[in-house]
Formats: structure tokens, C-alpha cells, sequence
């Protein structure tokens, strides 16, 4: 059984709803029209890639980045 690995997304509101993006993995990006949708197809397109690399036997990116926001006064 293998432990599952954890990534960081990055969401942006764009004009045409949400792009979403893996912080450890950037190539792994998408676009939705709402959050909860992009989400999915964030987890969709990262199902994908790890497919992918696999079957190019390139090694996967790990995950588990920690961030935080940091709030300043303007």
C-alpha cells in the first residue's frame, strides 16, 4: 500500500471563473468556471500527469510544501 503524497494548489480568479495550479508540480494546471469545479479538475489533471511520468518512467515531483499568507499593512 502506498502513502498518498500531498500537494499544494494555487488557486487565481480569473476572468472566465478559476485557474488552478500545483505549487510543487506547475506543469499541472487548469482552468474551471467555478472553485469546486477546478478543484476537480485540478485532482483530474494531476491523476493524468502522474499517468504520464509513469509511463515515460520520469521521476514524479514530491509534494508537501507548506505555505503560508502574510499579512502587511498598506
Amino acid at each position: 500500500m502506498s502513502i498518498p503524497n500531498t500537494y499544494t494548489a494555487k488557486y487565481t480568479k480569473i476572468s472566465s471563473g478559476y485557474m488552478g495550479q500545483l505549487v510543487e508540480w506547475p506543469e499541472v494546471i487548469t482552468e474551471g468556471p467555478t472553485l469546486e469545479e477546478c478543484r476537480d479538475l485540478l485532482k483530474d489533471a494531476l491523476r493524468e500527469m502522474i499517468i504520464a511520468y509513469r509511463q515515460q518512467q520520469k521521476e514524479i515531483p514530491p509534494g508537501g510544501a507548506l505555505f503560508e499568507q502574510v499579512a502587511v499593512e498598506t
